[in-house]
């Protein structure tokens, strides 16, 4: 960790240099939402999808994204149900939007890469007219919940949303930011970074569990209203507020960019055990096995 006078100007620096570089602005928000449009102007087109909508979900809706993060994008079925759909129905729906995307011209066979076997089938391309890398998945309940439980967290303090582009960046240039690889996905990094700042003296942010109290597993299945998710979210994230009203944590982020590396680095030895952004603590694997399973939050 880095602890003298000078090494702290230098790392202070260093983070106002790179958090410049990738924090987007106002054209790339812009652009995101017309790559957005252009998509739902693909879908509309498709008899097969008929009345479908295009909803982003992921940093984007977090406000968690980078100049060259990818857009996370679920193409939602227009029958009014968010019950599951099985993997055959999503994978034709795939390729039913890459040929329309292809015949519109959009992107080119060599900007998009299909990926109908993964666990959630994928459709990657390249807007030709944005330059926007975008991965749409089919009925993404899931990730629209959590995207908008970590746009709430992300209101609380303006650190937590430079810490995830800073280790964000950071798992990228040491090639541990693959999940297809076998190493860390962006929610991981996330759900890291959450934990840190539940875990530092005093909280900078609540157990998700005061966030929102529901049952986020179920939620993914069953039919939810997402203004009554913002609601419950807002209400309980102002009561934390008032809750640590003259207690606030005034850690630098060069300090908590060191502490978190000092806190993780032997997260080997959990063996037993597992880190819970629900509870805000480590809880034992024997006391809920099914968080082994469930891989929500």
């Amino acid at each position: 960790m880095v602890d003298s006078v000078h090494d702290n100007i230098v790392l202070n620096k260093c983070i106002k240099d790179i958090l410049a570089l990738i924090k987007p602005v106002e054209d790339d928000r812009s652009k995101r939402l017309s790559t957005i449009q252009e998509l739902e102007n693909c879908i509309h087109s498709l008899a097969s999808l008929s009345g479908a909508a295009v909803k982003p979900f992921g940093s984007f809706v977090s406000d968690l994204y980078s100049k060259s993060g990818d857009l996370d994008l679920s193409v939602q079925f227009g029958n009014g149900s968010n019950h599951p759909i099985n993997k055959k129905k999503k994978q034709n729906a795939l390729r039913d939007v890459r040929k329309a995307l292809l015949s519109r011209g959009v992107t080119g066979y060599m900007q998009m890469q299909f990926i109908p076997h993964a666990r959630v089938p994928v459709l990657q391309y390249v807007s030709k007219q944005f330059g926007i890398s975008c991965d749409i998945s089919i009925g993404n309940f899931a990730g629209r919940i959590k995207s908008k439980i970590f746009y709430w967290v992300n209101t609380v303090d303006e650190r937590f949303g430079d810490m995830v582009l800073l280790i964000k960046e950071w798992a990228k240039a040491q090639n541990i930011n693959d999940p297809k690889s076998g190493t860390l996905n962006s929610y991981s990094l996330c759900l890291l970074v959450l934990y840190h700042f539940q875990t530092s003296e005093p909280p900078i942010l609540p157990p998700l569990n005061e966030i929102y109290e529901g049952n986020i597993a179920g939620d993914v299945t069953a039919l939810f209203d997402e203004q009554h998710l913002d609601e419950v979210c807002a209400a309980n994230i102002e009561r934390f507020r008032l809750q640590n009203k003259g207690r606030r944590n005034e850690t630098s982020t060069c300090r908590l960019l060191g502490t978190f590396f000092q806190k993780f680095a032997h997260i080997n030895a959990l063996t037993d055990n597992v880190i819970s952004t629900y509870s805000g603590q480590i809880e034992r694997i024997q006391n809920n096995p099914s968080w082994m399973r469930l891989k929500i939050l």
